[in-house]
C-alpha cells in the first residue's frame, strides 16, 4: 500500500521510553506508505530517531527546544530520567511548545494536514482546531486502560476516602479498583489548580480529537475497542497493534532494548543450554527499582522453586536511598550460579521472550512488555507497580486468563512460598495459561497479516489522505 507523498503528517511523541518506542514503531509502518512524515522531538531525544531515519531517509525532523520548567531539573528531556511523579510537570512543559509549533506550521511551505500526537499531549487538539487540520491521538496504552482513563476525566467521580472503591460500571466486565490503583494524575487533581486544569483539559482534548490509534488488536481487546467507539461517538478508532518489529530487524531490536551490559549472544548461549519452558524471565521495566526487602523475598522464591531464571535489575539512581534499594542477599548470586542469570541494566527483551526456553514472564505489566509477552506466546506473572499497570494486570489475569497475580503495588512484597509454587506451575507442560497465550500469539500474527490490525492500519491511512 503506497500513497502520494503529497500528504504530510506530523508525528509528535511524548518524551518517555514507553511512549516513544511504540510511536516510532507506528511511524516506521507509516513510512512504508509513501506519506510525507515529520517527527517532532527535543534535542536530547533526537539520537533515538537515528535507526528509523537510517531505515527511512525520507523522514523529516522538527527539533524544538525542551521548554524550561521550574520543577524539572535543567537538561532533563526524557521521563525515564525522573521519578513518575514528574510526569505532570513534563506534560505541562511540553504544552509550552504550542506557540513555537504554531509558528512552524504558519511558516511552512507545505504544512501537515494532520497531527498524530501522544495521549499525554492533548493540547494539540486545540492547536489542530486553530489550524483547521485533523488531530489523531495515539495511545501507547491498551483499550481497557484508555477506557478507564477517559471515564475518569469525562465523568470526574469524587474522591471521598482513602479506602474508596471505584467501580467502572459503563465499561465491559465492570472493573473495580481501589483508590490507590486509580490514575495518579487523576488522584492528584485539584479543581482550579493551573497544573491540574491543564492535565484535565489535555485528556478532554483527547476525547474530542478527530481520531484515535491504539497499540492493540481486536482479538485482544475487542469489547473495549467497541466501548471506546460508543463513548467517543464515532468509528475513527483504529487498533493497529501489536506495533512490534520483525525479528529480522536487528538494528531496531537493539534500539528497543537500549544500551545493555551484556551481548544478545551471551544471553542466548545461556538459554540454549536450557530445556524448553524451564526459564522464567524477570523484568520490571525502565523505571522500577526494587527495595532490598522485595529483592530478598523474590530471590527466596526463586531459590525455593529451583527454576532457571534471567533477572533484569535496574540499579538505584540518585533519587533512591542507595542503602535501601537494589541489593541482593549475601551469597545469593553464588548459590544460583549456573541456573540464574542476573543482568544489571537493560536486556534484549524481545529475543529473550521469543526463546523456546522461556516458560513465563514476571512483569510490571507495562503495556509494551505485555504485548511483547503476548507476541512471544508466554504466560505472565503480574506485579503491577503503578499507572495503567493495574488495569493491564486485571486484563491479563481476570479477562484474558494468560497469567497469575504475584503482587499489587510498588510497596508490596511477594510471599516466597506462594511465588515458588506459581513459578513451578508456569513451568509445567499442560498449562492452560500457556495454551491461551499461544492462542493470543497466533491471533496477534493473524491480525497483522491481513487481519483486523492490517485492515485498521489501511483504513487509518485512507482517512488521512482523504
Amino acid at each position: 500500500m503506497e500513497y502520494s507523498a503529497g500528504t504530510h503528517i506530523l508525528v509528535f511523541p511524548y518524551p518517555a521510553q514507553g511512549h516513544i518506542i511504540p510511536m516510532l514503531d507506528l511511524t516506521n509502518q507509516l513510512a512504508t506508505t509513501g506519506l510525507t512524515i515529520t517527527i517532532l522531538v527535543t534535542p536530547k531525544n533526537l539520537p533515538l530517531l537515528n535507526p528509523i531515519l537510517t531505515t527511512h531517509p525520507s523522514l523529516k525532523t522538527l527539533v524544538l527546544p525542551f521548554p524550561l520548567h521550574p520543577s524539572i531539573p535543567p537538561g532533563v528531556e526524557n521521563a525515564k530520567d525522573l521519578p513518575a511523579n514528574y510526569v505532570p510537570f513534563i506534560m505541562q512543559a511540553m504544552g509550552k511548545l504550542y506557540e513555537p509549533l504554531l509558528s512552524w506550521f504558519n511558516s511552512h511551505p507545505s504544512p501537515p494536514s494532520a497531527i498524530i500526537s501522544d495521549m499525554f499531549l492533548g493540547w494539540t487538539q486545540q492547536l489542530a482546531g486553530q489550524l483547521n487540520i485533523r488531530n489523531i491521538v495515539f495511545s501507547p496504552s491498551g483499550a481497557m486502560a484508555l477506557s478507564i482513563i477517559y471515564s475518569l476525566w469525562r465523568y470526574m467521580p469524587k474522591i471521598e476516602q482513602d479506602d474508596q472503591l471505584f467501580p467502572f460500571s459503563k465499561i465491559p466486565n465492570c472493573p473495580t479498583f481501589p483508590l490507590c490503583q486509580v490514575s495518579p494524575l487523576y488522584r492528584s487533581y485539584v479543581a482550579g489548580d493551573p497544573l491540574s486544569e491543564f492535565i484535565k483539559d489535555g485528556f478532554v482534548g483527547d476525547i474530542r480529537s478527530w481520531g484515535l490509534v491504539i497499540n492493540s488488536f481486536t482479538e485482544l481487546e475487542g469489547v473495549y475497542l467497541d466501548h471506546l467507539r460508543e463513548e467517543l461517538g464515532h468509528d475513527r478508532v483504529w487498533a493497529v497493534g501489536p506495533l512490534l518489529l520483525p525479528k529480522t530487524d536487528s538494528s531496531r531490536t537493539k534500539e528497543r532494548s537500549g544500551p545493555t551490559p551484556i551481548s544478545v549472544e551471551g544471553v542466548m548461549t545461556f538459554l540454549d543450554t536450557c530445556k524448553d519452558h524451564t526459564v522464567v524471565y524477570i523484568c520490571f521495566g525502565s523505571q522500577t527499582v526494587l527495595t532490598n526487602h522485595q529483592i530478598e523475598e523474590l530471590a527466596s522464591g526463586l531459590e525455593k522453586s529451583g527454576i532457571h531464571f534471567i533477572w533484569c535489575v535496574k540499579e538505584p539512581t540518585r533519587e533512591h536511598d542507595v542503602e535501601g534499594y537494589g541489593k541482593f542477599p549475601s551469597g545469593f548470586e553464588d548459590s544460583v550460579a549456573g541456573r540464574g542469570f542476573i543482568i544489571r541494566g537493560w536486556v534484549p527483551q524481545v529475543p529473550i521472550l521469543n526463546h523456546r526456553a522461556i516458560c513465563a514472564f514476571l512483569t510490571h505489566c507495562g503495556w509494551n512488555s505485555i504485548l511483547e509477552g503476548i507476541v512471544a506466546g508466554v504466560p505472565m506473572l503480574a506485579w503491577p507497580m503503578g499507572a495503567d499497570q493495574f488495569t493491564n494486570a486485571t486484563l491479563l489475569v481476570d479477562v484474558l486468563n494468560v497469567g497469575l497475580r504475584v503482587c499489587d503495588g510498588a510497596n508490596t512484597v511477594p510471599n516466597p512460598d506462594e511465588l515458588a509454587q506459581k513459578l513451578v506451575k508456569l513451568a509445567s507442560e499442560n498449562l492452560a495459561e500457556r495454551e491461551r497465550a499461544k492462542q493470543l500469539r497466533d491471533a496477534a500474527f493473524d491480525a497483522l497479516k491481513g487481519g483486523c490490525s492490517a485492515k485498521d492500519f489501511e483504513s487509518l491511512v485512507h482517512h488521512m489522505v482523504a
